[in-house]
């Protein structure tokens, strides 16, 4: 027994094209919104691709950018179906290929909600991705004499600045690293030579903070040295002195601001797939209301639509079996393949 059947006469099949038509151009729209943002979190990305350990990021963008093209492309075919049902004789050439078309549109709708998945969970492995990137970072930021890393210094201070953090997981990271290139110190000093000495990797440590992480709405002029030496500095408390610097990290910063926009477009991705769903269903409709047409030369007449020819659970068994089917037929070619060869090698 058909599953959800619908009567429908020759009014009901043109509204039903029509609002499938209609819809069909607004799944392309929300396409291009979808490649869209796919393309502005990959640029986004790239922007910081230096403090991000892997490119296995990309993956995500990546697949949005597939997916809005794809978008685009199946349901312009989907508005064109719709269009030309209301012409018996352009629907006939469509008509065999519909259930083609439709299997097609489920898997792509399968794809469109593991894809939303992944937006929702890609905060856990750019939370990786960030931790140990960032790190590195911080640890070539000294290098802007070296190749490939003379930028790093200008990428953290920008980053610092525009998220209003500082380290890695907070200010203390930088007092771990060394982030004042030898060039700038004069090892004619027996302050700096004494420090480098003391320090078992011969690194020039401070308690100190790059520039970048001030606070620009601290009333004091910015403190970036000695920053836990409440006597170094004229009435100054480390432990109150919340607006002179930055006191969060750029890790927690960048997965906010990544994590918020991916959490937006994945939940874009999912109303996207909704309207899919439903312009499919919509499409299944208007095939078979035209395929049980007693005649289409009188398109006049009443037919019959249904979202599945049987019912759910007799639908899963019939498909089960052409699976099962199809794995016999490999094993059984297989099979023979495999005594040909013992044949042609007997002979």
């Amino acid at each position: 027994m058909a599953l959800m059947k619908v009567k429908f006469d020759l009014k009901k099949r043109v509204k039903l094209a029509q609002g499938l038509w209609l819809m069909y151009w607004l799944a392309v729209m929300a396409g291009i919104l979808v490649f869209s943002m796919g393309l502005f979190f990959k640029i986004e990305l790239r922007k910081r691709s230096e403090m991000m350990d892997n490119n296995e990021s990309h993956f995500v963008p990546n697949l949005l950018i597939l997916v809005g093209l794809m978008a685009c492309g199946v349901n312009a075919f989907g508005g064109k179906i719709c269009h030309d049902s209301l012409v018996p004789a352009k629907f006939a050439k469509w008509q065999p290929m519909l259930k083609f078309f439709l299997g097609g549109c489920v898997l792509f709708n399968a794809l469109l909600f593991f894809t939303a998945l992944l937006c929702f969970t890609m905060r856990i492995a750019l939370q990786f991705t960030l931790a140990e990137g960032l790190k590195n970072s911080m640890k070539y930021y000294k290098d802007t004499d070296t190749p490939g890393r003379c930028f790093m210094k200008r990428t953290l201070d920008l980053t610092q600045i525009e998220f209003r953090c500082c380290g890695n997981n907070n200010y203390r990271d930088w007092f771990e690293i060394q982030w004042i290139s030898n060039r700038y110190l004069d090892f004619s000093s027996s302050e700096v030579r004494d420090r480098v000495m003391s320090n078992v990797e011969g690194k020039y440590l401070v308690e100190g903070v790059p520039f970048s992480c001030c606070n620009p709405s601290s009333p004091r002029p910015c403190i970036q040295y000695q920053l836990t030496n409440n006597s170094a500095h004229y009435s100054y408390d480390h432990h109150t002195e919340e607006l002179n610097i930055w006191m969060h990290g750029c890790k927690e910063a960048l997965l906010s601001y990544y994590g918020g926009m991916m959490n937006t477009i994945g939940a874009m991705v999912l109303l996207v797939t909704i309207l899919e769903v439903g312009v499919m269903v919509g499409l299944q409709y208007l095939r078979t209301s035209l395929e049980t047409l007693a005649n289409p030369d009188e398109p006049e007449n009443e037919s019959e639509g249904w979202l599945l020819e049987k019912s759910f659970k007799e639908t899963i068994a019939e498909f089960m079996e052409k699976v099962k089917s199809l794995g016999k037929g490999a094993q059984v070619e297989a099979g023979e393949d495999g005594q040909e060869q013992a044949v042609a090698t007997v002979s």
